[in-house]
């Protein structure tokens, strides 16, 4: 494109030679523009210039005049970018059959949605249609006289009457009379017709009335007296009226986003406006999708489409639309700069979502995706609950424990999978599930659940080290991938079995006073190693920080669900560091935004998901469900059926002896990093991954204190570091055999 300031350099430079022409001022010569374009953009070449030196010995110093201004943006060749055959390449297709009719799924719900309109539409008026029968047949005096006084004037040809009185006014008598002998033919015509037509009505009325049946006699004067009650009707009260209300949304046009693009604050947009453009660039047509309209396209050079995201209140205020229609995100095969706004009809809370599938039939195979829930426009998301560690973070009231209890119910439909349950702020939230299938379940804070929850993660960490020693044992041909499949899962006899674990407020384990770091190491393990042997946790929090989700469970969560939150650092614990600067922002989300949350997860960038709602009845109604098809294959177990785990309330070796075995009586301090590293050498099937923190946890029931301990690096530097005295150790052995209850 051309730009205005190129004819101005054009004459300012014309006019500087011109000045330093040596020759005398001869008068005004006429300058041909298009030569003087085409001479300048010749001047960018040295060797195209006339008094350049062509010769390929001559340096380029010598040959470049220094008065000559330099052009940046050097001539290329006709041919620029990739070829024909690149762009097609290269070229991106949209689908030909739309998304709705790919999904089989998702055609059966939009057929369901118009069959179920029409069913209403027809049940509500052929309820009511005595009653509209009735009010036209009131209506039919008042109709008849309308008919008959509309045709009284039509005969007397009256719409001509105010062109006739205007003649009059203006005293034009030829004008008069020759409207008046228009209007006298007008009458005699019509006259005609209408004694014509009455007679024909009379005649076709004494015919039915003596050779037609009873019911086309009752029909056609039903049919009259219907007709004229509808001539008789008024304008402001309609006899018939709507069987469903329609939400209406005006169409999005383009003037319309650039409207609101332009009201938003963005300096960018403002400042390409003001100076005539349009501040955003339309790269497809606005288009319908779903249940409201895409637009898409390029925004100005330097802005993001995180800048729009920032700015969504004063955008839904531009469209003149409620917050939650208008949701504008990024495309990710596209720049940061690509906008794509999606503007519902109806806010997400309004919207009627479509019933789930799994609500009153059906199983599940956890290995592959299930529908438990809807995005923005109304279509199903999916997740796959196995090779996956979750993470749910919300404010309180936000629908956190019900996704929880929603996903346990996705996991109790597959007959396979054993389910460990625990709903940590004790209101039995979970209850329809572990009272129906739960292999284990736990309610409460009180100590009781605390040992019965830590013994069920210690018994879980053994079946982890049990299941990678099979995966290592079985044939290639039978686990090329070493992990657990479907195919494996089903064979009972290996115990390769899903294992789906969910902790509402898991923050009450891990911030215990006693046991919350044994909890942190376990789950820290589970998150890590669990997913390839078919072992799945599911932590549900209200406090998403560093504490209640300890950061080496948040870092190696791979899937995330974000209810709303109150702030950044919330966030991004939940859904990724940096997850809030790429617009990823679950503060974003109303009070009203019940079960609304961005899921990351199945190989996908952040979406927003309205998760299904059941309600404690309709839990408790697939729960039962599932657990009639775990009797059927007789796969009901543990604290479903009533039987209680084995009590263990600690481990099985004598701790305070290993560590006075591995601390000899010379070393009077130590530190509790290397006393872990000893011990792992003892026992490594006990002690194996131990570390500092592991000792210190241990220790404490035994009422070891743990101190700072001056001592020496393997390079030989001086420090201080956690750790025991011997002498405490030695005191807590003698304290123990003497009172073998005290500790």
């Amino acid at each position: 494109m051309k730009h205005p300031d190129d004819d101005n350099e054009l004459f300012n430079r014309l006019e500087a030679e011109m000045a330093t022409d040596s020759r005398p001022d001869t008068g005004g010569e006429v300058v041909d523009l298009d030569k003087a374009r085409s001479a300048r953009a010749e001047s960018t070449d040295p060797s195209a210039r006339p008094g350049a030196d062509r010769s390929p010995d001559s340096p380029a110093e010598e040959s470049a005049d220094p008065t000559t201004r330099a052009m940046v943006d050097q001539p290329t060749p006709k041919a620029t970018g990739p070829g024909y055959l690149g762009r097609l390449a290269a070229a991106k297709r949209r689908a030909v059959i739309p998304i709705w009719l790919r999904s089989l799924a998702e055609l059966k719900t939009a057929s369901a949605w118009v069959a179920r309109h029409y069913t209403h539409t027809v049940a509500y008026h052929a309820f009511r249609s005595p009653w509209y029968a009735a009010r036209l047949s009131m209506q039919a005096p008042a109709g008849l006289a309308r008919f008959t006084g509309g045709t009284m004037r039509w005969v007397a040809d009256r719409e001509g009457e105010p062109v006739r009185l205007a003649a009059v006014r203006r005293e034009d008598a030829a004008e008069y009379l020759k409207l008046s002998r228009q209007r006298d033919g007008r009458v005699r015509l019509r006259t005609l017709v209408a004694v014509l037509g009455m007679f024909v009505g009379f005649g076709l009325a004494l015919a039915l009335y003596v050779l037609a049946p009873g019911w086309l006699q009752a029909v056609s004067v039903g049919a009259l007296v219907l007709a004229l009650g509808a001539a008789g009707r008024k304008a402001d009260d309609p006899v018939i009226h709507r069987a469903v209300e329609v939400p209406k949304a005006s169409k999005l046009t383009s003037d319309i986003v650039l409207r609101a693009l332009g009201a938003i604050g963005i300096a960018a947009i403002n400042q390409a406006q003001s100076k005539g453009r349009d501040g955003f660039e339309f790269t497809a047509p606005i288009t319908r999708d779903g249940p409201g309209w895409r637009a898409e396209g390029d925004l100005p050079f330097g802005v993001t489409v995180t800048d729009v995201i920032e700015k969504r209140e004063r955008l839904a205020s531009g469209l003149r639309r409620p917050l939650g229609c208008v949701w504008p995100e990024a495309e990710s095969e596209e720049h940061p700069g690509h906008l794509v706004l999606w503007v519902g009809d109806q806010t997400l809370k309004a919207a009627r979502k479509p019933a789930w599938p799994l609500l009153k039939s059906g199983t599940v195979d956890l290995f592959k995706p299930v529908a438990y829930g809807t995005d923005q426009r109304g279509r199903w998301a999916e997740v796959t609950l196995m090779f996956i560690a979750g993470i749910i973070g919300a404010i309180p009231r936000m629908g956190k424990t019900f996704l929880l209890r929603l996903l346990l119910l996705i996991a109790a439909l597959d007959p396979r999978a054993e389910v460990h349950s625990y709903d940590m702020k004790g209101t039995g939230d979970l209850d329809p599930v572990g009272e129906a299938v739960s292999h284990r379940h736990g309610v409460g804070e009180e100590d009781a659940t605390i040992l019965y929850a830590l013994n069920d993660f210690r018994a879980l960490r053994e079946e982890l080290r049990r299941r990678t020693k099979v995966i290592r044992s079985l044939p290639r041909d039978i686990c090329p991938e070493n992990k657990v499949t479907s195919a494996l899962a089903d064979k009972r006899s290996l115990g390769l079995h899903p294992i789906v674990v969910g902790v509402d407020e898991c923050q009450v384990l891990f911030e215990h006073a006693e046991h919350g770091k044994e909890f942190e190491e376990i789950a820290t393990d589970l998150v890590k190693r669990g997913p390839a042997t078919g072992i799945v946790l599911l932590l549900a929090t209200q406090r998403p920080d560093a504490k209640s989700l300890p950061t080496g469970i948040s870092a190696n969560a791979s899937t995330r669900f974000c209810l709303k939150v109150m702030g950044q650092t919330e966030n991004d614990m939940v859904l990724g560091t940096s997850s809030y600067k790429r617009g990823v922002r679950a503060t974003m989300f109303a009070w009203g935004d019940k079960g609304l949350h961005y899921f990351v997860g199945e190989g996908s960038d952040a979406r927003i998901v309205s998760s299904t709602f059941l309600d404690a009845p309709m839990a408790e109604r697939v729960a039962v469900r599932a657990r009639s098809v775990r009797e059927k294959a007789g796969l009901l177990s543990g604290y479903a059926l009533g039987e209680a785990p084995e009590a263990v309330t600690g481990p099985s070796y004598d701790l305070l002896a290993d560590v006075a075995a591995v601390v000899p009586e010379t070393e009077e301090r130590v530190w509790n990093e290397r006393i872990a590293a000893r011990l792992a050498e003892l026992r490594p099937e006990v002690y194996g991954g131990w570390r500092g923190e592991n000792v210190t946890s241990a220790l404490k029931p035994h009422h070891v204190r743990t101190r700072d301990v001056a001592g020496t690096t393997d390079d030989g530097t001086r420090t201080t570091r956690r750790g025991i005295a011997r002498a405490d150790l030695m005191k807590a052995i003698a304290e123990r055999s003497e009172n073998p209850g005290a500790a």
